[in-house]
């Protein structure tokens, strides 16, 4: 089976508070990639930023001094074309930019490929990549760069490079 990950699909990242013009480009295609997966009966896992009210207190929010997907906000919701694609699937919320969670499912699950797509691909993209690149490593890793936007487009393309270098595939 294979797995498609949907990393952070919130509306503070497409457009709020740290939303930007590329993530709100990628929408469609994201969309569309994940009824094709549901389609395919590949399984689907959603993470979710998830943030308290103190976020400004912690490690995150002393370098990112900017609240965000605080937990049960507007800003922490998916973003509503993907809220009926969620029947179905696991919803992960995570404290921070990689999670632990779904590295542990990658490892109890059997996939034969693994598929990121979201935001943001210069950090918690690429911190999940390579998160699951160390669980599963015989495991093929990919990110779909046409379902990925990064904090600007540069960081962005940055992020695909170091992905690449340690071999995540990356699908244009």
């Amino acid at each position: 089976m294979k797995l498609l990950v949907v990393v952070d699909m919130q509306k503070d990242f497409v457009d709020g508070a740290l939303g930007t013009p590329e993530a709100l480009d990628i929408v469609e295609n994201v969309v569309e990639r994940v009824k094709a997966a549901k389609e395919a009966g590949d399984q689907v896992i959603f993470t979710m930023d998830t943030h308290e009210t103190n976020y400004l207190e912690t490690a995150e929010g002393k370098n990112l001094p900017v609240e965000h997907c605080i937990r049960e906000t507007a800003g922490w919701k998916l973003i509503p074309p993907l809220r009926p694609l969620t029947a179905g699937t696991k919803i992960i919320q995570k404290p921070t930019f990689g999670s632990t969670q779904l590295s542990y499912l990658v490892a109890i699950g059997d996939y034969e490929e693994i598929e990121l797509i979201g935001l943001c691909t210069d950090i918690c993209v690429i911190s999940n990549a390579l998160l699951l690149k160390a669980t599963v490593p015989e495991t093929p890793i990919c990110v779909n760069a046409s379902c990925c936007a990064g904090v600007t487009p540069q960081s962005h393309l940055n992020a695909l490079e170091a992905m690449k270098m340690c071999q995540i595939t990356i699908k244009e």
